[in-house]
């Protein structure tokens, strides 16, 4: 039996960090799982996970939904994480594990702005955050596939973007809305300049997924590989200790679009991805096609995207009240 005070040693969260690179989950999904498997472990008094099971998982869970009164979002994250520890790292039989129930997440209805409203938002962000907001409502797209656009993703001749290892790490195509070209184009010119500086004071690499960098070198410094929004300043990678300008923080955005909806007034809740949910009812109200408006959006299931369906001006068949 493990010693108790194990916890205490690196050895244990360094091995699920070691494990969770080399099956290339995000930097953002190794934060979290380390977060929440530190929490388990200490939630339980450093107790080691091997001397842990069902129970003690349940009896977490439970903490977070009755105590810290987390959404089940969040709860199922914790227990994505856990199982991962267990199933990838202890290499436990599965067994026990499968009978942990996952939190069943209520049926929202997303948060949608009406045409007009999506015009004042828009017009309300600031000038160096409104393209990114352009594009989210523009081309449906999700806040950090937007944020990951790379320049060779940008088709200007065929007018679509293509989307790399967006959910469930799929690829797909969606549109670029003709309005957006010129001003893309200036953003572009003024990226490659930024690009220019940068490999004069002997940076310009940028993060390249996999291995990628070690098979093409020079692909790096290449400027097709380069951020379509990258941050501002320099950073050191928190993986490699490399430093480079890395694509602009997700808080930036949504901060920048959450001042844009209290300036324009808005009682709605509105953040970035009300955008995709109003490129979608939007479509549809137009007359697209669902299964259209699915391959767009990049939903598995085409029962995803009905939901959207649910806040059309006129759901269903049309049906109008009696009242009107």
């Amino acid at each position: 039996m493990p010693d108790k005070n194990e916890i205490r040693k690196p050895k244990l969260l360094d091995e699920v960090r070691r494990i969770l690179r080399f099956k290339h989950y995000s930097l953002r999904t190794e934060e979290a799982y380390i977060d929440w498997i530190r929490r388990f472990i200490l939630f339980h008094g450093k107790r080691h996970p091997r001397e842990m099971g069902a129970e003690e998982v349940r009896g977490f869970l439970t903490h977070l939904a009755t105590e810290r009164h987390v959404a089940a979002s969040t709860q199922n994250q914790a227990l994505s994480a856990i199982l991962f520890l267990y199933e990838q790292v202890l290499e436990q039989d599965p067994g026990w594990i499968e009978g942990v129930e996952r939190a069943k997440k209520p049926l929202r209805l997303p948060v949608v702005l009406t045409q007009e409203e999506a015009r004042v938002v828009l017009a309300a962000v600031p000038e160096g955050y409104r393209l990114m907001a352009e594009l989210l409502y523009g081309s449906g797209l999700r806040l950090m596939e937007c944020l990951r656009l790379r320049v060779k993703d940008l088709d200007f001749g065929y007018l679509q973007i293509t989307v790399r290892d967006g959910k469930g790490q799929k690829d797909r195509v969606t549109m670029l809305p003709v309005s957006l070209v010129p001003a893309l184009r200036g953003h572009l010119e003024r990226v490659r300049e930024l690009h220019r500086q940068d490999l004069a004071d002997g940076f310009g690499r940028v993060w390249l997924p996999d291995a990628l960098e070690r098979k093409y070198p020079h692909a790096p410094m290449e400027w097709g590989w380069q951020w379509v929004f990258p941050a501002e300043r320099i950073s050191t990678d928190p993986r490699t200790g490399a430093e480079r300008r890395h694509h602009m923080h997700e808080k930036n955005l949504q901060n920048a679009v959450k001042a844009a909806t209290r300036a324009a007034g808005l009682a709605k809740p509105a953040s970035p991805h009300s955008f995709r949910h109003s490129f979608a009812t939007h479509l549809l109200e137009a007359g697209y096609d669902i299964r259209t408006v699915q391959e767009l959006l990049g939903h598995k299931d085409v029962s995803t995207t009905m939901i959207y369906t649910h806040v059309l001006n006129r759901p269903g068949l049309a049906v109008r009240s009696p009242l009107d």
